[in-house]
């Protein structure tokens, strides 16, 4: 009996020291490991040039992240044509400043952007579990008609003062080099905020367009508009790729109604592309990844194959 009492007290303690190194990994290391991921996407009209998307997402910055903010200002090395931020950029009114002068070099490039939840209102704490609810969201829940917390206004201006689009319940062209990129943006459906844009008449012109989708939360109802309106690519964020994911398992949660399998990375919705980025941060309160590290996104997107 004293023998298996040791052992299951030896035992205990294993898994006691394992959770708490999966802890330390999690909120002290894994959380730094920002990482570029690169894809290459067939999905241009026939002739047209390559197109490198930088597609950067959910920030969350706090003006003392020192190594965050290195990571984004090295972004700019990888001389994008284009550059497209779907939200939740700040997790405080102070790290304004210091995100416009990390990204000052990529605002100078052409890129658009869509706000989320966290441009809006400051973090606070939450219980995790509630991730696990079929709506995280409190009963009846819409932030439509309170005021933002945060200064959302100057974060916009922030972001669109060398002309980057916003895409705020809006539509946009950005015309570079022998195409013309269309966007079709949202404000966060996590808030109930979208009110998809009236379409606009198509251009006569014989230049090949690329039809972009733009959304902070990849909420099913707003893919299957964008897929409507004749998208190419869909592009959002929000899920942090499950922020806590498993080996073999993948994300565990979406915090939306998107499908776990879908949660970070390039996939497929109702015939066109779409890629969700599982974002550079996290919560100030819930600062921590497994098996999930932070990340921007270098999409190449070339021509389709002439069959």
């Amino acid at each position: 009996m004293a023998r298996r009492t040791r052992a299951l007290a030896l035992g205990a303690g294993a898994l006691a020291l394992g959770a708490a190194g999966a802890h330390v990994w999690a909120r002290h290391i894994e959380i730094h490991r920002y990482t570029l991921r690169e894809h290459t996407l067939p999905i241009l009209p026939a002739g047209a040039r390559t197109v490198r998307l930088l597609h950067i997402s959910d920030i969350h910055l706090m003006p003392d992240q020192d190594r965050k903010l290195a990571f984004l200002r090295h972004l700019a090395a990888l001389r994008p044509h284009l550059v497209i931020d779907t939200g939740d950029n700040i997790a405080s009114a102070a790290a304004i400043g210091p995100l416009g002068r990390a990204l000052d070099p990529l605002l100078h490039r052409p890129g658009a952007f869509v706000m989320g939840s966290n441009d809006m209102y400051a973090p606070s704490p939450k219980n995790p579990l509630r991730y696990f609810l079929p709506d995280p969201r409190p009963e009846g829940f819409t932030d439509t008609a309170r005021d933002p917390d945060l200064p959302t206004q100057a974060l916009r201006e922030v972001l669109g003062a060398h002309g980057w689009a916003d895409l705020t319940n809006a539509r946009a062209t950005i015309r570079l080099p022998g195409l013309d990129v269309e966007l079709t943006g949202v404000d966060d459906p996590h808030l109930e905020r979208d009110e998809f844009p009236r379409p606009v008449p198509a251009g006569a012109g014989d230049v090949p367009v690329l039809r972009l989708g733009v959304a902070h939360a990849p909420y099913r109802r707003v893919l299957d508009a964008f897929a409507a309106d004749g998208t190419d690519l869909a592009l959002a964020g929000h899920t942090h790729g499950g922020q806590l994911r498993l080996p073999g398992i993948g994300a565990l949660v979406t915090n939306c109604d998107l499908p776990r399998s879908q949660a970070r990375g390039v996939s497929a919705w109702d015939g066109m592309a779409l890629h969700v980025s599982g974002g550079l941060g996290a919560s100030p309160f819930s600062n921590f990844r497994t098996f999930n590290p932070p990340e921007a996104t270098l999409l190449t997107l070339r021509a389709q194959d002439r069959t």
